[in-house]
């Protein structure tokens, strides 16, 4: 039994002079938690209730992190509120995107988050702006999109959120002009996670595209545009009739969701999407390595271990999922001494640690892991051209990998017309 009743919502506190938004959140009002966004960069002149809007939205979102903390069976949210078509949306993505958390934990997957709904109303504000607003990560996807772009004629930007120092080479390297956001997480959640705390996946990916939408509205652009892949929609593992996908806030469902959301506040004109969503990670692995990675050889990593606090240079580690897969679906496209010079001159699909990972990622056993890995066909199938290259991996991988996948297939996407046109022409040059 929780020792908590309710999580409460208590405020949010924005300050335009310092570019200061504070949250406030609670466990009945006993065990109390503050985060903060630095908006750090110039401001267009944009409407403030839109923009009031937009941060009611992220700070419901944020919460995520300090409600798994304790199991509890009562929301409050203090300033404002949520209509039902709202209350329904936060209600699945909080469910579907700590499916892993519930897994981890040996919790009730099927647990009602209990959102509920204290407005009537939809009030569709009118948002207008313009421009391409490009999420950038440290790992290829991001980097695709931001060179694919730059062919578009459209006026581009970049944001990031978190590890200014971490990606400064890697934003100079990209050349657009780029937006910095910082978020500073409550350490106490950090303090309770080592004590009596539940802790676990979340859908960050999620956050992240709130996050998006108020560096749009602060820019006076339209449109956010993100790097998931095609790969991102497969899930994991089944637990107790559920199925777990690690990658769910990046998956073609919360996108097509997350469209839905935002035209309960704003007009047409505010959108969110994936440039790479029609493709597999395996073709995405392919035009990075033919057109960007000697441009980036030296600036980019996917690998989660880059990302921990304190750090200040990206890196491979070699030994987590993320460097298997990402050297295994690169590794037919790119020259052996080029891909293995990120990993210090190892090639990682001869390393016997390893082993047990690829089988994971090549459904020989155990379930894919709970990472951002691609699908175990496109894994399969890399494999069997890794093969082709290396041939005395067959005296490692002793299984049939039967990789019937076409991984050139160009599959469904979510994009206004205009940048959907710009797609299809931009895949068939390269």
């Amino acid at each position: 039994m929780s020792k908590y009743t309710s999580f409460i919502f208590k405020d949010f506190v924005f300050d335009p002079k310092s570019k200061r938004l504070d949250l406030f959140y609670s466990f009945d009002n006993i065990l109390n938690f503050k985060e903060s966004f630095v908006f750090n960069f110039p401001f267009w002149d944009h409407d403030a209730q839109v923009l009031d809007q937009a941060l009611f939205n992220l700070f419901i979102m944020a919460g995520i992190s300090y409600f798994k903390a304790y199991q509890v069976d009562r929301i409050l949210i203090l300033k404002k509120g949520l209509t039902k078509n709202k209350a329904d949306f936060f209600e699945k993505i909080y469910r579907k995107g700590l499916g892993e958390y519930f897994y981890i934990n040996k919790l009730d997957p099927n647990k009602h988050i209990p959102f509920s709904a204290e407005l009537k109303e939809e009030v569709v504000l009118n948002y207008s702006g313009d421009g391409l607003m490009i999420g950038l990560g440290g790992g290829k996807d991001s980097l695709v999109v931001a060179e694919a772009l730059k062919e578009s004629a459209k006026k581009i930007k970049t944001w990031s959120l978190g590890h200014n120092e971490l990606l400064k080479p890697l934003v100079n390297q990209v050349g657009l002009e780029h937006c910095f956001v910082q978020r500073t997480i409550d350490p106490l959640i950090f303090e309770l996670n080592s004590k009596d705390a539940l802790n676990g996946h979340i859908p960050l990916s999620a956050i992240l595209s709130f996050v998006g939408v108020v560096v749009a509205i602060l820019n006076g652009y339209s449109d956010v545009v993100v790097g998931n892949e095609a790969s991102a929609s497969e899930n994991n593992l089944e637990y107790q009739g559920v199925l777990i996908n690690h990658q769910y806030s990046k998956s073609i469902q919360y996108e097509k969701d997350f469209q839905e959301f935002l035209k309960l506040d704003f007009n047409s004109n505010l959108k969110y999407y994936s440039f790479l969503r029609p493709l597999s990670e395996l073709r995405i692995g392919k035009l990075f390595a033919k057109k960007y990675f000697d441009k980036y050889k030296e600036f980019f990593s996917s690998c989660n271990r880059s990302y921990v606090h304190g750090n200040n240079r990206l890196f491979w580690c070699g030994e987590c999922p993320k460097c298997a897969f990402m050297f295994l679906i690169l590794t037919p496209f790119i020259d052996k001494h080029k891909l293995t010079s990120l990993w210090g001159d190892k090639n990682l699909l001869e390393d016997p640690t390893l082993i047990p990972t690829y089988k994971e990622l090549l459904g020989i056993s155990g379930h894919k892991p709970l990472d951002c890995v691609g699908e175990i066909r496109e894994a399969r199938l890399a494999m069997d051209l890794a093969f082709k290259k290396y041939p005395n991996l067959k005296n490692i991988y002793k299984f049939d990998l039967d990789p019937s996948y076409d991984y050139m297939k160009i599959g469904p996407d979510l994009m206004p017309e205009n940048i959907h046109q710009f797609f299809l022409d931009y895949v068939s040059r390269v």
